[in-house]
């Protein structure tokens, strides 16, 4: 899973140069397979429960699940949401990121910050001897501090040999409740945040992207990580 997680991250290394105005989504998609393939590992989204691409790229209110497409063309003050799995040897790991395409205005850029610090929380809170729970409630406590709304219909999840395993991880909860986190859990972490005040999001009609239902700007950071005796290990990172 180390070695997943470094292609994943090597994949996000390769993609941030092409985010610029004028590039279409599904130029970064080819970036991506043409990248996670040249590491002998395989885009683990491409083909899973059906999905067409190697990645995701949701922009603005897309929140997770976006089809890159060629008349998807980034534009300024655009965020982007770019999720990356990459499966190597039979293991998988998972990153979502958003990215900003400069200039942003003060309140995007809030949002990107304060949703990168609940994934940090997150992480943090990721300890052996801890809950579930407190994992959910780091999410929620950081995020409504900053008068942001963490979108509770999406989760992160338990990640190994396949992507989504038990246990499904909220990003809202109660700290002291659920399973004890132990020693070796593989975890992808991935608060989902809105500016808007409402958490409920649709699905548009391609089937896949799922938006806030306001239309509000959203922003996804996720990591993979291992729960270890002392500080998570992220699994995802260079």
């Amino acid at each position: 899973m180390r070695q997943a997680g470094r292609i994943v991250a090597l994949t996000h290394e390769a993609l941030r140069p092409h985010l610029h105005p004028g590039v279409s989504t599904a130029d970064l998609n080819a970036i991506a397979e043409d990248t996670i393939r040249s590491h002998g590992a395989t885009p683990t989204f491409l083909g899973y429960q059906g999905f067409p691409t190697a990645i995701c790229t949701s922009r603005n209110h897309e929140v997770v699940h976006g089809l890159p497409r060629p008349d998807a063309i980034l534009a300024s003050g655009d965020i982007l949401s770019i999720d990356v799995g990459a499966t190597y040897q039979g293991w998988v790991a998972d990153s979502g990121w958003t990215y900003a395409v400069d200039p942003l205005d003060s309140t995007a850029q809030q949002l990107l910050d304060v949703t990168q610090g609940a994934l940090v929380a997150a992480i943090a809170a990721a300890q052996a001897g801890n809950r579930l729970g407190d994992i959910s409630a780091a999410v929620q406590t950081h995020v409504e501090a900053h008068g942001f709304t963490v979108l509770r219909e999406l989760t992160g999840h338990g990640i190994g040999r396949e992507m989504h395993e038990a246990p499904t991880i909220l990003n809202h909860g109660n700290p002291g409740t659920g399973p004890v986190l132990h020693p070796g859990m593989t975890l992808a972490l991935e608060p989902m945040v809105s500016a808007g005040k409402s958490w409920r999001t649709r699905l548009e009609a391609d089937g896949w992207t799922v938006c806030t239902q306001d239309g509000s700007l959203s922003a996804h950071f996720e990591h993979t990580i291992v729960v270890t005796t002392g500080a998570a290990e992220i699994l995802t990172s260079l």
